[in-house]
């Protein structure tokens, strides 16, 4: 059986902008992962609860898979009581999967466990998978030789600096994700905002936005296949 990790933020705050997981980007892939039957474990770096960013929960954003996962008890189940990401057995898992919202530039960051995950599962040839701001999770990693970052090179996609400002949190995060992506020697792509986009470079997957949680968890799949 294919094992897949999904990784949420624990944030619940950004410098006190109530934030968390954008539910779409966890639920999405949640249910794709599941009807192919693969093992789905529901991780976060600190463990236990993952928050959920309301605005996520907003008439527009609030879509079918994210409401099927609210309506679940054993997908809400694990979101309350997710595992640490430490504590993942990543030798037993084929691909991992970072989901977003404004909570992951707080905890995908800085954060060693995430970065030894990634750098782990990278250098084990299995897939990597991010989207939106949880493509953040890359930032901090580097290639074998310890220095080179994970990135550069390699095509991806992330939220846009005209995505930020649209929902005008571009002075909150620590940095523009596209320009640090850009920085890191990515070959950044995307597409007008708010429309579906993934990039696929080997085992490495990255989603733009929202909009992009389900093709970014196909496109994984594929590789999975």
């Amino acid at each position: 059986m294919v094992k897949v990790v999904l990784v949420g933020t624990n944030a619940t705050s950004l410098k006190g902008h109530k934030t968390g997981l954008w539910l779409e980007e966890l639920a999405s892939p949640y249910y794709l992962f599941v009807e192919k039957d693969y093992e789905v474990i529901v991780a976060s770096p600190a463990g236990g609860p993952i928050p959920i960013d309301e605005a996520s929960l907003g008439e527009y954003f609030f879509t079918d898979p994210a409401k099927r996962f609210m309506h679940d008890a054993t997908a809400v189940g694990k979101l309350g009581h997710s595992i640490k990401l430490s504590d993942v057995d990543l030798e037993s898992v084929d691909g991992i999967f970072f989901a977003g919202g404004h909570g992951a530039v707080v905890d995908f960051v800085g954060t060693p466990d995430v970065k030894n995950a990634i750098e782990s599962m990278y250098k084990s040839g299995k897939v990597v998978a991010a989207v939106c701001h949880g493509v953040v999770c890359l930032t901090d990693c580097v290639q074998e030789d310890g220095t080179t970052p994970l990135i550069k090179g390699k095509t991806v996609a992330g939220f846009s600096n005209t995505e930020e400002d649209v929902v005008q949190l571009t002075a909150l995060v620590p940095f523009s994700l596209e320009d640090k992506l850009k920085e890191l020697g990515g070959k950044y792509e995307k597409v007008d905002d708010w429309n579906p986009k993934v990039c696929v470079d080997q085992k490495l997957v990255t989603g733009q936005n929202p909009q992009s949680s389900e093709v970014t968890a196909k496109a994984m799949i594929e590789l999975l296949e």
